[in-house]
C-alpha cells in the first residue's frame, strides 16, 4: 500500500505537529505503507519523509523543477521524481497513490486535499480520503463542512467520504477498513 500525504513544508507554530508528523512516518513504515509526497526536506515534509525513511520503510517524492532548483528536494529518498509543473506533480502523487491523507498545512495542503476528494466524489477514484486532525487543527473545517451539508451544497454520502482521525494509528486504520460509497448519480434531475 502507498499513501500519499499532503502537509506544510512549514513546522508550524506548535511541536506537536512536527511530533505528530513524524509518528505518522513511523505508524507507516511499521504498517509496511509506502510514502508518496511532495519531496521537499523542510517542514512537516521532511519530517514525515524523515521518519519513514529511519524506521526502514519507502518514500517516493514529487516535485516540480522550479522547486527541486531550488534546492528543497530531499536528498536521501527512496525515488525522486522530478516533473515539470504542480499539475505534473499532482497527476503523478495520486496516480501512484492509495489513499490520501492530510496534515495540518497551508494553502497547498488544502488544495491538494480538496481535489482529490472532489474526483472521489465525482468517481474518478475509489480511493480514501483523511484528515490527520492534530491538536484540533481541522475541527473548524469539519464543521463548516458540516455546514455546508446542513445547507444542501454537499451531500452527506460525500462528507461522509472524508476520514477523520486524531491519532496516526486509528487513521490507518479508518483508511483499510474505507469502503466507497456507491453512488450512481451525484445530481439528480430537478437539482440543476
Amino acid at each position: 500500500m502507498r499513501l500519499c500525504v499532503f502537509c506544510g513544508s512549514s513546522a508550524g507554530q506548535d511541536p506537536v505537529y512536527l511530533e505528530t508528523a513524524r509518528l505518522l512516518g513511523e505508524t507507516l513504515a511499521r504498517n509496511g505503507i509506502e510514502l508518496v509526497y511532495g519531496g521537499a526536506s523542510v517542514g512537516l515534509m521532511g519530517a514525515v519523509a524523515d521518519a519513514v525513511l529511519a524506521n526502514g520503510g519507502r518514500v517516493i517524492g514529487v516535485m516540480p523543477q522550479a522547486l527541486a532548483d531550488k534546492e528543497i528536494a530531499h536528498a536521501s529518498l527512496s525515488d525522486l521524481r522530478v516533473v515539470g509543473s504542480m499539475h505534473e506533480r499532482k497527476a503523478m502523487m495520486a496516480e501512484l497513490s492509495d489513499g490520501f491523507i492530510a496534515l495540518p498545512g497551508g494553502l497547498g495542503t488544502f488544495e491538494e486535499l480538496f481535489e482529490v476528494w472532489t474526483w472521489a466524489q465525482l468517481g474518478y477514484h475509489k480511493k480514501p480520503c483523511a484528515l490527520l486532525n492534530v491538536a484540533g487543527f481541522y475541527d473548524k473545517l469539519a464543521d463548516f463542512l458540516d455546514d455546508v451539508v446542513e445547507r444542501g451544497f454537499v451531500k452527506p454520502i460525500h462528507r461522509a467520504m472524508l476520514i477523520v482521525q486524531d491519532e496516526p494509528a486509528a487513521l490507518i486504520d479508518a483508511i483499510r477498513a474505507y469502503e466507497p460509497p456507491r453512488v450512481d448519480k451525484w445530481i439528480k434531475a430537478g437539482e440543476r
